[in-house]
């Protein structure tokens, strides 16, 4: 397996994200789209999820196909981003068609971001227009770090961000992860520079400074040194993995729940009480596979691959701005030479 040519989940082909930032509130919105929609399913492993239209997701619920996934830092605020996106889709004219009406499916899932140094002091919601905005500026180039969802979001110890990567199989199907690490756990080995995701890392995406040898007290983890009553514990890691795999919305659960296995070895401890830990998997369906059960299994591991190395990215390449709580991972340890 080898990464796509940017690195991205618009690698696969089809495939297209916009982001959209207020880095006053320091928050921000994220949403994939397709040049057609395309199917999905969900997976959640973490104790306090916020999420919209994930049910009609299940395989065995009518809508097979949706228009677009967003992602949204402002915890249930974040959720008007999705309206805005369907706002934007309606105006295109895409959506479920009943009858003479057209409805676009937009599934949701946010980040809490609410106490992170920005101004949240706003009257009216803003993140209807960041969604709007942010599907204006879809396209297959997007930055990650400190961008979209991952504006405001933090990690235990230090900032997080919007990650993403990809892969390319030697079936030749191509697989991608998007996401918005924010995760209530850490994703370096306690207080050193390498991150948990270091076994996955290709080509020095992250540093290449491979793994911590020693053994990691649990003590040392900075999660442990947060006093709740003044620093309360809300996080939550959230991610889409696209494919160009024609999987069924059965194959796509499935391809979810593998790929959670990624927030597992990139962030600990990860699906805690706290965390949201949701998984979209999502394919545009033109690349037949062989096996549904060898090819599926491939495919659920590379999903974990990407999304653990798209969770070091978004660490990793985050970017410091007035009034953060938590240094960058730059600033704390530097650049590599």
């Amino acid at each position: 397996m080898k990464p796509g040519p940017l690195n991205l989940i618009t690698d696969v082909p089809g495939i297209l994200v916009g982001n959209a930032e207020d880095h006053a509130i320091k928050t921000g919105t994220t949403v994939l789209v397709g040049d057609k929609p395309f199917r999905a399913s969900v997976d959640v492993m973490g104790g306090s999820p916020g999420s919209r239209e994930t049910e009609l997701l299940a395989p065995d619920k009518l809508v097979d196909q949706v228009d677009a996934i967003v992602l949204s830092g402002g915890s249930a605020f974040g959720l008007d981003a999705a309206s805005g996106v369907s706002d934007g889709l309606r105006a295109m004219g895409r959506g479920f068609a009943v009858a003479d009406v057209t409805i676009p499916i937009v599934p949701a899932a946010i980040l809490f971001d609410l106490l992170n140094g920005g101004d949240k002091g706003w009257d009216d919601n803003p993140y209807r227009a960041l969604g709007r905005k942010a599907l204006g500026s879809a396209a297959t180039m997007f930055n990650i770090g400190t961008a979209g969802a991952g504006t405001g979001a933090l990690t235990a110890n230090l900032k997080g961000g919007l990650g993403s990567a990809s892969l390319v199989l030697r079936s030749g199907h191509t697989i991608g992860a998007l996401v918005g690490a924010n995760g209530t756990g850490i994703a370096t080995a306690g207080e050193r520079a390498n991150f948990w995701a270091a076994p996955n890392e290709i080509d020095g995406e992250f540093g290449g400074l491979g793994t911590w040898a020693h053994p990691v007290p649990f003590l040392e983890s900075a999660l442990t040194k947060r006093d709740y009553a003044e620093n309360p514990i809300a996080n939550t890691t959230i991610a889409i993995i696209a494919t160009d795999a024609d999987l069924t919305k059965a194959q796509l659960k499935r391809l979810a729940v593998a790929a959670q296995d990624g927030i597992a070895r990139a962030i600990s401890p990860s699906h805690a009480l706290v965390d949201g830990d949701i998984v979209f998997a999502v394919s545009t369906g033109v690349r037949p596979i062989e096996d549904p059960i060898v090819d599926v299994m491939h495919l659920g591991h590379a999903a974990a691959v990407c999304l653990a190395r798209a969770i070091a990215r978004a660490v990793y390449l985050a970017t410091p701005a007035d009034r953060d709580t938590l240094p960058t991972w730059r600033q704390k340890y530097g650049t590599p030479s």
